[in-house]
């Protein structure tokens, strides 16, 4: 299970990899930083943290498949949730009404949290040498 979640955070860190990159040199190329802090989180959180996912989950086993599940996908939803409401807030290119986007921003904010959590509880539940000897 771990190396599935492994592959598949590493290939979604690539994508946001791709996608912060191209807004920065957009940034650059044009002059305009509006999307400074949509660029700064899709990099931070969508390549960054989900690539560190993904190799912590290629160099450990972890005793609970389910949590393993659970942070998965709490993590490509708050990652994706966030960086989109973020995108919905400050841009605003479909004039969502102002609720919409707020709450958007934080149901995505509060998932990636949820995620960040859970990875805590993952980190104590890895299995020990012994463990795998069994």
């Amino acid at each position: 299970m771990e190396q599935k979640w492994s592959i598949r955070l590493i290939r979604l860190a690539a994508i946001f990899a791709l996608i912060g990159t191209y807004l920065g040199s957009h940034m650059s190329g044009s002059g305009s930083y509006e999307y400074r802090p949509i660029h700064a989180h899709i990099l931070l959180v969508g390549w960054l943290s989900m690539f560190a996912w993904g190799i912590f989950y290629r160099a450990f086993k972890v005793k609970s498949q389910k949590i393993v599940n659970i942070h998965g996908w709490t993590a490509i939803l708050g990652v994706f949730g966030l960086t989109l409401g973020m995108w919905f807030y400050n841009i605003n290119p479909f004039n969502f009404g102002s609720t919409f986007t707020l709450v958007f921003f934080i149901v995505g904010g509060t998932t990636l949290l949820i995620s960040f959590a859970l990875f805590i509880v993952v980190t104590f539940m890895i299995k020990q040498q012994e463990d795998m000897k069994n």
